[in-house]
């Protein structure tokens, strides 16, 4: 979370946690306070886990929406129909899921978003013993600009093991270009209304000491987390060649990630119901290969 100046108040603690709801063989916080921002909407986040005994492993889920949108209630539209949930899912898979909202760039610019996300992580990490969640470390996963951040967090920071991002940019300083030249972009990331621009608080190229900040190449290194990154070749909103610069940068290190293209696939897996399933199951079976036993 921000850091308070020094003749600023400090920000009021979080509300304590609530009791859970159980049912269905699962066990549930909705709302759960993990930052309090003094100006801002308190930040909120929902944890599902199996309802059985012994701790389990954390994945924390940052949602989507060009960081203008979207919230913690769910994975996307290809997903909203999914019964159970994919949360739901994932934890009778045996990991408890975190979702967390973070704030928009209607409400702040960068780094705030980034702030965010950390500062759930630190809160879930403080609470572990009161959610059931094996201590040490956890998975992020996040789609679009959610697999932008959870990039960037766990590249930024400790304590993460592994990555998932779906179609997520990961070279800010190069969005315009590649969406310019890879043919298939509906929208300019140049331009002063992108959703780029809103979050950096300006096109890029006239703020390219945040741009580079905010951009997962720039801080990869050669202790980053496993990655699984999967994209579509036909994704119109975030240019392919963006998870492959990531993809690059990591094997430059000797990270070895994961790279999936999907041939024909467009962002959000929009259209393709299989697309969305299959992208799930790998999703499941890359964390459970890296935080089970």
């Amino acid at each position: 979370m921000p850091t308070s100046s020094t003749d600023a108040p400090p920000a009021p603690a979080p509300a304590p946690l609530a009791p859970p709801a159980r049912g269905g063989g699962l066990v549930t916080w909705r709302a759960a306070e993990y930052a309090v921002v003094p100006g801002y909407r308190p930040l909120l986040l929902d944890v599902v886990r199996p309802d059985s005994a012994g701790d389990v492993p954390l994945v924390v889920f940052v949602h989507g929406g060009g960081w203008r949108t979207g919230s913690r209630s769910g994975m996307g539209p290809m997903f909203a129909g999914w019964d159970p949930s994919p949360f739901a899912e994932l934890a009778a898979a045996g990991f408890a899921v975190a979702s967390i909202d973070y704030r928009l760039s209607a409400e702040a610019r960068f780094p705030a978003p980034l702030d965010d996300v950390r500062g759930a992580l630190a809160w879930l990490a403080d609470q572990a013993g009161e959610l059931g969640v094996r201590p040490g470390p956890c998975a992020l996963w996040g789609e679009s600009a959610g697999g932008h951040l959870a990039a960037l967090a766990a590249l930024t920071g400790d304590g993460v093991t592994a990555v998932v991002d779906w179609y997520g940019p990961s070279d800010l300083t190069t969005m315009a270009d590649d969406a310019a030249t890879g043919g298939r972009s509906i929208t300019d990331p140049g331009s002063p209304d992108s959703r780029e621009s809103l979050m950096l608080g300006g096109p890029a190229t006239e703020h390219p000491h945040a741009a580079r900040a905010a951009s997962p190449v720039t801080h990869v290194h050669p202790g980053a987390p496993a990655f699984l990154l999967r994209h579509g070749t036909a994704d119109r909103f975030v240019p392919t060649r963006q998870s492959q610069r990531l993809a690059d940068a990591l094997d430059g290190v000797g990270a070895r990630p994961r790279l999936d293209l999907v041939d024909g696939a467009d962002h959000l897996w929009l259209g393709d119901p299989q697309a969305a399933r299959t992208a799930f199951d790998d999703a499941v079976a890359f964390l459970r290969s890296h935080l089970t036993p």
